[in-house]
């Protein structure tokens, strides 16, 4: 599968790209970005073309990798899925849900097979885990915490970019924590509550479609000793906690994987477009309650 990489900020350069090069069924054909210079660098330290024009490269290859802000990845997603390229996403896969529900046309129509790189989904171990919960059931309540220190200091962070400065830890961290809530305890029925915290800090209370409730604490500005992901679950089954561990570079090569096999199946996958665009409607619920002035 001849591949594109749109994007040249700290995830394209310290995850994807490196990917993208050394995956066995993989052709890295080409990357793009909003500087070309960047753009350039990139391309030059993996031994790949740098693309001036997007649509260039989309007619080139037979799919992309995304790494660039939501906004900016639902728009090109749309125009990447009407050139024929299957999709390889970032979440959350748009800023808002009119931009999720456009990339899921796109994709759908196009009939091309699209993969959203929830990073715990893509790990062995968790997916085990994940599947191992779905089938117990039994779930009474869920409790899940994110808490990254990106703007916690003086900003230096690689990760303290303009858009998770706008969106904070809700829309940054958010789909990770759902990634693995849904699919374990149910859709979301209801977001509860939504309570603000300190600094971008959020506290979300979820109503499931199996009957059980959860609760999510996310951040991007705790202290570094109190950064982490944790997740547990209690039920009948007793007391379950997610594995953590792992590798993000791994977790791409094998959604990567499961991208060319959906591309050659034409199954739908799990975490495709339309279950980032559930992802992205509860991110919107929660942000509509903390608008109005919960806390």
């Amino acid at each position: 599968m001849r591949i594109g990489l749109l994007g040249t900020g700290p995830w394209a350069q310290m995850v994807h790209a490196p990917v993208l090069e050394a995956h066995d069924a993989l052709d890295f054909a080409g990357v793009w970005g909003r500087r070309p210079e960047a753009a350039k660098e990139l391309a030059d330290r993996h031994g790949t073309r740098a693309y001036d024009d997007v649509d260039t490269l989309l007619a080139d290859v037979d799919a992309v990798a995304v790494a660039l802000p939501p906004d900016v990845q639902a728009e090109l997603a749309v125009r990447a899925a009407g050139a024929g390229c299957h999709l390889l996403l970032d979440k959350p896969v748009a800023a808002t849900v009119a931009g999720a529900r456009a990339v899921v046309r796109a994709a759908q129509e196009a009939r091309v097979a699209s993969v959203v790189f929830f990073t715990t989904r893509f790990m062995p171990e968790a997916a085990a885990w994940i599947a191992e919960q779905k089938a117990t059931g039994g779930w009474f309540t869920g409790h899940a915490q994110w808490l990254g220190d990106v703007f916690h200091g003086t900003g230096d962070h690689p990760f303290a970019t303009p858009w998770r400065g706008d969106k904070g830890a809700l829309w940054d961290v958010g789909p990770h924590a759902l990634s693995v809530l849904l699919p374990v305890l149910g859709d979301v029925r209801r977001v509860t509550a939504a309570a603000r915290g300190p600094r971008d800090t959020v506290h979300l209370v979820l109503d499931h479609v199996d009957g059980a409730s959860s609760t999510v604490t996310l951040s991007l500005t705790a202290p570094p000793e109190a950064a982490g992901a944790d997740l547990e679950l209690r039920g009948t089954a007793g007391v379950i906690r997610l594995p953590r561990g792992g590798d993000a570079a791994d977790a791409l090569a094998r959604a990567a994987d499961e991208l060319i096999a959906a591309a050659r199946d034409g199954r739908p996958h799990a975490c495709d477009a339309a279950f980032g665009l559930r992802v992205t409607e509860v991110l919107a619920d929660a942000g509509a309650l903390l608008a109005g002035g919960a806390r």
